[in-house]
């Protein structure tokens, strides 16, 4: 089978948009689709289902999937084992971050591994810091920037890059009479603020353990997705919110926000890299993982 036909089914898999699965692929939305319909004639079974507005996975595509992930890193992994010269790396590999990791982090270390393997070429993709880990084990992304979590899946390798404190962030000047610009003392007082959350992951998790021991049932003003958002919701004066600091650090409403001395202080958390750990048989992740 093609290595191509199945890096183009992968993307549009992954995109679920035929213009931007041919983008991405480098061919016009014409070929994309007749390229996917010789697969699917090819396979016997249609692997996609789709009409004027929207593209979905099969039962039969969410089979294949898994089919094309593997062959694909395998496809990598062979061209690098018949390759005489072991230092002359190339191929592809996929890494999904923050915005904020894209700022704090993946500059630098991309710039690095772009001088020490120029045959490698990379693909970025910026989301929600809680999916990362989900789409490393899914096999969609080779590599992914996030938080540890308390427990590791089984499977997952973690590398640190970084520790960040969590911080309590408040409106720097007051706009709401229940908002505060300085820190609750009483567990009353924290009662009443409302708070600006995120929906899930490790700051969520430590967020709602500081409550909790402390015996308050915080107001949930808001649960968001992206500590950007939490930051900007915030900045407007609509609750208190907790983000990483390295988040506070690289936002542009920084100047608009007060971090609230808040004793005890929130557990911070480990920032690093993560793959499977079958991924670093896999010379090009084991390339970039060694990078850092």
């Amino acid at each position: 089978m093609n290595i191509k036909l199945l890096k183009q089914f992968l993307a549009l898999a992954e995109t679920l948009h035929f213009g931007r699965a041919s983008d991405e692929c480098h061919i016009s939305i014409s070929a994309l689709s007749r390229n996917i319909r010789h697969l699917e004639d090819e396979l016997g079974v249609p692997l996609f289902n789709r009409d004027n507005r929207t593209v979905a996975l099969t039962q039969e595509g969410q089979k294949f999937l898994k089919y094309a992930r593997d062959t694909s890193s395998q496809w990598n992994l062979i061209r690098h084992e018949l390759t005489d010269n072991a230092d002359q790396l190339s191929g592809e590999i996929s890494l999904y971050g923050s915005v904020t990791a894209s700022y704090s982090f993946l500059y630098e270390l991309l710039r690095r591994f772009r001088i020490a393997y120029p045959g490698i070429e990379i693909k970025l993709r910026t989301g929600d810091p809680e999916h990362a880990i989900a789409h490393v084990l899914d096999g969609k992304e080779d590599l992914s920037i996030a938080a540890r979590p308390a427990n590791l899946p089984r499977g997952l390798a973690f590398k640190p890059i970084a520790t960040s404190p969590l911080l309590f962030i408040a409106p720097l000047e007051q706009q709401v009479p229940n908002v505060p610009t300085t820190s609750p003392t009483a567990a009353e007082e924290w009662a009443s603020i409302p708070m600006i959350l995120s929906e899930s992951g490790v700051s969520r998790a430590r967020v709602d353990e500081w409550f909790r021991q402390r015996d308050i049932a915080p107001r949930i003003y808001a649960q968001v997705t992206g500590n950007e958002a939490i930051v900007s919701m915030v900045s407007l004066g609509f609750g208190i919110g907790v983000v990483p600091k390295i988040v506070l650090d690289n936002s542009p409403l920084k100047d608009r926000i007060r971090v609230l001395d808040v004793t005890p202080e929130l557990e911070p958390y480990d920032i690093g890299l993560f793959t499977l750990k079958k991924n670093l048989k896999n010379p090009l992740v084991d390339a970039f993982w060694s990078l850092m």
